[in-house]
């Protein structure tokens, strides 16, 4: 039988290293907090001046130091140095603040350099982030003289919870998620909300299985328990949109129905713009409870087809379409008309009017995509290192894209996964809350609307 001396120097030490282990596995945050990022936070601050040189953010300026001269030789060969105060150019970096720990890495603001704006940290990012041995550097926040970078040190992308649909045909939203849902995470690690309220358009591109369709999902779940009216456009005959038939108060699935759809959008909008008018206000959420009409959220599945042409009568449909599309998202959100457009190819070659419209959309959601130009529509006039992000996007990640958040600034995110037989559960979940086409037709015209004072849909 052999006896272990559970008090030998190595067998502590493999009890500690085995601790450690066990640690990190099953209490990952804890251990970053306690364990990892204090000797990170040191580390940072120690190679500041040497990192920040490397990546171009000193400055040179001048300062009084005292210099060491080579004098006279005497005649044993000693050198005679003399010491001189002067002036003399060095190296200064930008103040760094404490950094502070997050979940998923850190956060540190630096004080700015004369000359020096926050799109300098911006260029430098990916710089930062190999020199800090982490996965990513963003530019979280700015103000006059100052900048926050987020380090992250690991990928919250890389596992995303399930979102979980809600069940409760009374429950599932409060007054700050109105047209605001939470469809996944962002590489902060901070919930995704794709805020139609503050961001009224979006884009969704994406090719064939790079989750495109799952964010189509997770926006049914997150908005099917709001009171809003969602309508469908799906000229693939309706089998991509059809599933959430009893949450959507209309479906077009042929260019004609589109067409005549447009055009009872345009005169609700119209409705809406002269109710806004009556009562001296410039959008719908400054009118009375009882008078504010109904939020619409439009899903166009597929815009290339909206556009595609094969005779001259398609044509002349494809440019009253392109007019109808672009008044809408030109006026739409001054009267709760919100547009979300997917497809897998969106490019010049559709035509003028898919060009035009981009111009409109401030929302830009862009998955892994075949061709360059679909990024480049979708990215091209935010950031060319968006667009570097997008085409880096691994084919076995889907559900990540690169997106724009409401700073201003791109993102990369992913939904989180939302089978379609979730989403058809949350829309015949949910389905008495849809409103009928006449209901979204009278709002805004002095009729009093199904909930009308709800506090919650006042907000």
């Amino acid at each position: 039988m052999i006896d272990i001396d559970i008090h030998h120097p190595v067998i502590k030490a493999l009890a500690a290293l085995l601790l450690l282990i066990l640690w990190r596995r099953w209490a990952p945050v804890s251990y970053w907090y306690l364990f990892v990022f204090p000797r990170k936070a040191v580390w940072l601050r120690w190679s500041w001046r040497h990192v920040a040189s490397g990546c171009g953010l000193t400055k040179k300026r001048q300062r009084w130091w005292f210099t060491t001269i080579p004098g006279l030789v005497a005649s044993t060969g000693v050198v005679r140095v003399k010491r001189r105060f002067q002036r003399v150019a060095v190296d200064t970096k930008p103040w760094m603040g404490l950094p502070k720990p997050t979940r998923n890495g850190f956060r540190i603001t630096f004080h700015l350099l004369d000359g020096q704006v926050p799109d300098d940290y911006a260029k430098v990012c990916e710089r930062l982030a190999h020199a800090w041995r982490i996965e990513a550097v963003r530019v979280v926040g700015s103000r006059p003289g100052r900048v926050t970078l987020q380090g992250i040190t690991q990928d919250p992308l890389t596992h995303v919870a399930p979102a979980v649909p809600p069940t409760e045909p009374a429950g599932g939203w409060s007054a700050d998620d109105l047209l605001r849902p939470i469809v996944g995470v962002l590489e902060t690690g901070a919930a995704w909300r794709m805020d139609f309220r503050l961001i009224p358009h979006w884009i969704n591109a994406g090719a064939t299985q790079s989750g495109k369709s799952n964010l189509l999902n997770a926006l049914i779940v997150g908005l099917s328990p709001q009171p809003v009216a969602m309508v469908g456009f799906d000229l693939k005959g309706g089998v991509e949109l059809s599933v959430y038939g009893p949450r959507l108060s209309a479906l077009a699935t042929t260019r004609e129905q589109c067409l005549d759809l447009l055009a009872d959008l345009i005169t609700v909008m119209g409705s809406r713009m002269l109710a806004c008018r009556r009562h001296g206000v410039r959008d719908i959420w400054q009118l009375p409870d009882t008078l504010r009409p109904i939020p619409v959220v439009i899903l166009i599945d597929e815009l290339a087809e909206l556009f595609l042409t094969a005779d001259k009568a398609e044509k002349d449909q494809v440019t009253r379409t392109a007019t109808a599309l672009l008044r809408i998202a030109q006026l739409g959100r001054a009267f709760g008309i919100h547009l979300l457009l997917s497809g897998q190819r969106i490019g010049s070659d559709l035509g003028p009017g898919v060009t035009a419209l981009r111009a409109q959309i401030g929302g830009r959601v862009c998955h892994r995509v075949n061709d360059p130009e679909t990024a480049v529509m979708t990215l091209g006039d935010l950031d060319p290192d968006a667009l570097v992000a997008a085409r880096s996007i691994a084919p076995e990640m889907p559900g990540v894209a690169v997106i724009t958040g409401s700073d201003g600034r791109w993102y990369r995110a992913r939904s989180g996964y939302v089978s379609t037989e979730a989403a058809e559960q949350a829309a015949h979940t949910f389905a008495d809350l849809t409103p009928s086409w006449a209901q979204v037709a009278a709002s805004g015209l002095g009729h009093e609307l199904p909930g009308s004072g709800n506090p919650e849909l006042a907000a």
